[in-house]
């Protein structure tokens, strides 16, 4: 259990090997951006009071990513054996699922339990190239817990996409050690060229040798320094597209093709990745094709190897007249394919196109071959975060509704993004018309919710909760928002559905020339009041937040009377939350905002507010909706709901519509 026992013996060459891959890694006890944002992406999407990036080596583990962990080792970021459940996942290159640690007996006894508050522990293991275990992403809770196949499918996602970080800094260290050959290799051809010269005074012949030797020592050293730009440049790519300009970008010095393409393996077709800076005929007329067609690319796949084109006959004699005329409109005497291969199999195809013959030797071929290596590892990383934000961001948005048009109330709502651009979440908002008993003016309900998470799955959440709460509303038209929010409540857990977040409901009621609003606060940031004659109230009565299980006092109603004039702003914490200020300041910041530009139109303000409270930066997506009373004139202003980036500083006013 604690004694630090594992299948690769620290003595064994195994055992070597899994300790030089960890040192190659370049992580120690010391907090990394990279392997810190994994841990929040557990902590976030399992929901857990702890999660941590462990690397275990001979007698320690080190946390270069950690969430929740209390002092003093939050501040060693490092803890001996005795104190490490992630052993074990080295021992067994396995996951290791405890409901209750406590109970375990590989775990019982581990000072983990007493000193760090493990109770249960989930941990997936961190594979390098090779196979060896480094070390586990894993989530501990406080409390015993049963963990869900969902929630072990997205840890054992998160380890497979920290492991593939942790496989390109490796990576990226032999590249360190290739520049180190190639400064070895440039001095050695310094040397060639003192000894050439010495050797043009003695003889003819020796000096043409050592011109010869000079040559060979320069081409090295242009492929090791492609090589390392190749493994630096390629690792910050975060799309397809920026992943073909990088490529292009890198050969284009040294190997000097007139043409770089790319094209992905989806399913059984392949297709072209446009060229973000240059539209190619050929890219278009043959976007789309299959694994089987007769094209130079899709045998490249088909049988794993590089297929070279040496010139115009050769694509004549051995490939379709599709192919010969693409090869013709893109000016091109030869070609090279390179498939391209990641640690989940094969993803697409690199293509190098020269506007002459051009002979691929022996040393081009070992570089082109270790470029497409990089290229496979980017284009998979782009691939695997573009499908998991496009999917939210599409389901997020899909639920943002238009606002109705109410008699005497002007409304405007806005939806903004993160500007972390993998970082999706559960914000929403929703109005709607409550039915009214004859004689009664207009009513209204409002709505703005956070559920808890920033994936696919807290957006998916949101999107039921939205739903289920409108049903409630409408099931129960007598009562008040508490009721709905009680009865949306029993909901989620007679279905088992657990949503977990802070919501604000509230129903506005026409009165005379005035509107009457009833609302209720499960743990939401307060709403914003703006009065006829300037001053601002902040709304912060407030419940509970929603959370399954959570024993609470029964909900309250709250009741205003909003005179002709106001203005009721509700928000998300996405646009008070900021890592230099604190939520007091924002909060009075945007009551001063709110106060200063009420004659602005809504969307206006809207799109104001954002920019100078949240800022261009926000780290958080976030919505806002506002509710002007009109007085006695019948406004019927229909605002659409916005999805957008807040406007730069100097860029003119916008409305949400």
């Amino acid at each position: 259990m604690a004694d630090g026992s594992s299948a690769e013996h620290p003595d064994s060459d195994a055992g070597q090997a899994r300790l030089q891959a960890l040192r190659e890694a370049g992580l120690t006890a010391s907090s990394d951006a990279d392997m810190e944002r994994f841990a929040q992406l557990v902590a976030r999407s399992l929901r857990v009071p702890m999660s941590l990036v462990s690397l275990v080596g001979e007698d320690r583990q080190v946390f270069p990513g950690m969430v929740g962990l209390a002092e003093p080792w939050a501040t060693r970021r490092e803890t001996p054996l005795t104190h490490s459940l992630c052993q074990h996942v080295i021992a067994t290159g396995r996951p290791l699922v405890l409901p209750d640690a406590r109970r375990d007996a590989r775990t019982c006894d581990s000072l983990a339990i007493p000193d760090l508050g493990v109770v249960a522990y989930a941990g997936m293991p961190l594979t390098d190239g090779n196979g060896h275990v480094l070390g586990s992403l894993c989530a501990i809770d406080t409390t015993v817990r049963q963990w869900t196949p969902r929630e072990l499918q997205d840890l054992a996602d998160l380890a497979a996409a920290c492991s593939a970080e942790l496989r390109l800094r490796i990576v990226s260290q032999h590249a360190v050690y290739a520049q180190g050959l190639a400064e070895d290799a440039r001095r050695e051809a310094e040397s060639a060229r003192a000894a050439a010269e010495l050797a043009r005074r003695e003889a003819e012949e020796a000096r043409g040798l050592a011109q010869g030797l000079a040559r060979t020592a320069h081409q090295a050293l242009k492929s090791a320094e492609l090589l390392l730009r190749a493994a630096e440049d390629l690792t910050g790519t975060t799309s397809v597209e920026d992943v073909r300009r990088q490529v292009g970008e890198l050969v284009s010095g040294d190997l000097k093709p007139t043409y770089v393409g790319l094209i992905l393996l989806e399913g059984d077709q392949l297709r072209r990745v446009q060229d973000p800076d240059a539209p190619h005929a050929v890219e278009s007329d043959f976007e789309v094709f299959g694994l089987d067609a007769d094209f130079p690319t899709a045998r490249a796949l088909r049988e794993r190897r590089m297929i070279t084109v040496p010139d115009r006959a050769h694509m004549m004699s051995r490939y379709g007249p599709d192919a010969v005329d693409g090869f013709d409109s893109l000016g091109l005497q030869s070609a090279v394919c390179l498939p391209l291969s990641a640690t989940r199999g094969p993803v697409g195809v690199l293509i190098l196109g020269w506007g002459e013959p051009h002979a691929v030797d022996l040393q081009e071929s070992a570089v082109l071959t270790s470029v497409a290596g990089y290229t496979a590892q980017a284009v998979e990383r782009a691939v695997f975060l573009g499908e998991r934000i496009n999917v939210a961001h599409q389901l997020q948005r899909a639920m943002l509704t238009d606002l109705p048009a109410v008699a005497y109330l002007d409304c405007a709502a806005l939806y903004l993004p993160a500007a972390i651009d993998d970082m999706v979440g559960g914000d929403w908002y929703d109005s709607f018309p409550l039915p009214t008993a004859p004689g009664h003016g207009p009513a209204l309900a409002v709505t703005v919710g956070d559920i808890t998470g920033h994936d696919v799955h807290a957006a998916a959440i949101m999107g039921q909760v939205r739903s289920m709460l409108r049903q409630s509303v409408l099931d129960h038209p007598a009562q008040g928002p508490a009721a709905a929010l009680s009865a949306l409540e029993q909901a989620c857990a007679t279905l088992s559905l657990h949503a977990s977040g802070t919501v604000v409901h509230a129903h506005l009621e026409r009165q005379g020339d005035a509107w009457s609003l009833t609302w209720t606060n499960a743990g939401h940031p307060p709403p914003l009041l703006l009065h006829p004659d300037g001053r601002t109230t902040l709304l912060d009565q407030h419940d509970m937040m929603l959370y399954p299980g959570l024993d609470h006092a029964p909900r309250a109603d709250h009741h205003l009377l909003l005179e002709p004039g106001s203005t009721l702003l509700l928000y998300t914490d996405g646009l008070v939350e900021r890592r230099d200020r604190g939520i007091t300041a924002s909060l009075e910041r945007t009551a001063e905002l709110l106060a200063a530009h009420r004659d602005l139109p809504l969307p206006q303000l809207l799109q104001r507010l954002a920019r100078e409270v949240a800022g261009p930066d926000n780290s958080d997506d976030m919505v806002l909706l506002a509710l002007r009373t009109d007085g006695g004139v019948p406004r019927r202003r229909f605002r659409r709901a916005r999805t957008a980036r807040a406007a730069p500083a100097s860029a003119p006013e916008e409305g949400a519509q």
